[in-house]
């Protein structure tokens, strides 16, 4: 088979396996093997070697030698620098995507938002976490990026697997709607309250995630 014939293949299974960690369907320390994705995915090894040969230089992904794939566990300076990052390319991201954001795609991010909160009421984690990530990426990529936005997805799948884990644990009561907050700011066209909504976003999630989850 070509290389162009194998090409679809290796992306359509590099998506799955982003998806799932976005999603948070791995668990951090828990291995699988090639063989075991490549089975779940109902696709041969190769498309998955190669898939995460990506996802390892992300650091999304660990391999051992004897091919065993992971999630690395989350550590407090790792979760710190993360978060840092997180607050300022996403802030910049925000800030720059505002003049590019019109009604249809107003009106996508406000439905991304509402599935947020069905999904917070019906504890069901994992469309919380989708919905969540389709409600930022919705803002972040209004505008084509080749550089910021793939960063910034690369710190979502280094997040996503933890998030999971510590769910269950969260108590979100009493935070302050910073999506409503971000909603406002792009109807008004307010670079600054945009930027300012997203960073508080993620600082408020980060903060509780980091008292409950780590030491």
């Amino acid at each position: 088979m070509s290389e162009s014939k194998q090409a679809p293949v290796h992306d359509k299974v590099y998506e799955a396996i982003r998806a799932g960690l976005v999603g948070g369907r791995f668990v951090p320390g828990r291995a699988v093997t090639l063989r075991g994705l490549a089975d779940m995915l109902e696709v041969s090894p190769m498309p998955v070697r190669a898939a995460v040969t990506r996802l390892v230089a992300e650091g999304a992904l660990a391999l051992t030698a004897t091919r065993r794939v992971s999630v690395p566990l989350m550590t407090r300076p790792r979760f710190e620098e993360l978060v840092r990052v997180r607050i300022l390319l996403e802030g910049e991201a925000a800030e720059r995507a505002l003049p590019a954001i019109d009604a249809d795609r107003l009106a996508a991010i406000k439905a991304h938002d509402a599935r947020v909160e069905e999904c917070l009421a019906a504890d069901n984690a994992e469309g919380y976490m989708q919905a969540n990530h389709a409600f930022h990426f919705a803002i972040y990529s209004a505008v084509p990026s080749t550089v910021l936005v793939p960063l910034i997805e690369t710190l979502w799948l280094q997040f996503g697997p933890f998030m999971r884990n510590v769910y269950d644990d969260l108590d979100m009561t009493g935070l302050v709607d910073q999506h409503h907050r971000a909603i406002h700011a792009i109807e008004r066209g307010d670079a600054a309250a945009l930027r300012a909504a997203i960073e508080a976003d993620i600082g408020d999630g980060m903060r509780i995630i980091g008292e409950t989850a780590l030491d």
